[in-house]
């Protein structure tokens, strides 16, 4: 063997390695990316309980835009948002009826009116009062008022009150439904 294909070997070899090292360094800068995408722009979540039937079913996938990146574009959360946010330590899922400075009126008959509003639409099931609140209530500012659509069975500022904007960990954005995963 001369002194040339010697040389030529080598150089193969370091090519190669090279080639292995650029793709491993790019398959790590990818899944780095990734991590800091899903950690801090952006949440994946799993809806549990049917607080939120029929929109969300227990077990469907929620990507969450969280509440840091909305406050870098200047997007606020508005009525109709379905968030997530913490309450006594728990992750809940819910949809806002109304922002700081509404008023808020929930009446025996199961009915819901927002600013002297009456709120109707796809929820299919009444809003009773509860013991968490007296109605009519004055969303604090700060605060936001919090509903689940399950409304019979839910969980929500029926029965905790107004729930901090700074427990809201972001808006839900996108829905992956369970079945079939």
């Amino acid at each position: 063997m001369s002194i040339q294909d010697v040389i030529i070997q080598r150089r193969r070899r370091a090519f190669d390695r090279e080639g292995w090292l650029a793709l491993f360094g790019r398959i790590a800068l990818i899944a780095l990316i990734a991590y800091l995408v899903f950690t801090q722009a952006f949440l994946l979540t799993q809806n549990h309980g049917q607080n939120m039937f029929p929109a969300l079913k227990d077990g469907d996938l929620c990507i969450v835009y969280r509440t840091g990146l909305m406050a870098l574009t200047g997007e606020k959360l508005k009525s109709g948002d379905i968030i997530t946010y913490t309450c006594e330590g728990q992750r809940l899922i819910g949809r806002v009826a109304a922002a700081a400075g509404d008023i808020v009126m929930i009446t025996q008959d199961g009915d819901l009116s927002v600013n002297g509003v009456r709120q109707t639409g796809e929820i299919v099931f009444p809003t009773y009062p509860r013991d968490g609140a007296s109605y009519p209530l004055k969303v604090p500012e700060g605060e936001l008022f919090v509903l689940g659509d399950y409304r019979t069975q839910a969980k929500d500022s029926r029965d905790t009150g107004t729930v901090p904007v700074k427990s809201v960990e972001g808006k839900v954005i996108s829905i992956l439904r369970r079945r079939g995963l």
